[in-house]
């Protein structure tokens, strides 16, 4: 029986790992977190519908949502390490908004009312 040769370059395999991983570290380096977005559609039992999109980006997050007679409502929340801000706008436009600013000692939440008025909270933590 004669001996079996096998003559493969692992070359062009290497070659081949390389420019995936290449690639893989290029996509880290400058790629972009995709928002995961998602929309649905709901129909009552008597034929009407309303819609809902939402798009969530690491920890930001936006939606509408249409009711069946047409109104829309929105809410946007956009998160940091330093803070939050959020705000809803109803069906009849009116805008409720609440910013939070964290710092190492603690944090200061403002709410925001349709008509301007607002309110504020203080939290101090203690070492």
């Amino acid at each position: 029986m004669a001996p079996i040769s096998r003559s493969s370059s692992s070359a062009p395999r290497r070659a081949a790992l390389l420019a995936a991983a290449s690639a893989c570290a290029l996509l880290l380096i400058t790629g972009q977190a995709q928002a995961r977005t998602r929309h649905t559609d709901i129909t009552g039992s008597q034929g009407r519908t309303a819609s809902r999109d939402v798009s969530r980006l690491k920890g930001d997050v936006s939606s509408t949502t249409t009711g069946p007679n047409g109104k829309t409502r929105s809410r946007l929340v956009d998160r940091s390490a330093t803070g939050t801000t959020a705000s809803r706008t109803g069906p009849n436009g009116q805008t409720l908004s609440r910013t939070t600013a964290r710092t190492d000692t603690g944090s200061e939440t403002t709410v925001t009312g349709p008509q301007g008025q607002s309110s504020s909270v203080t939290v101090t933590r203690q070492p």
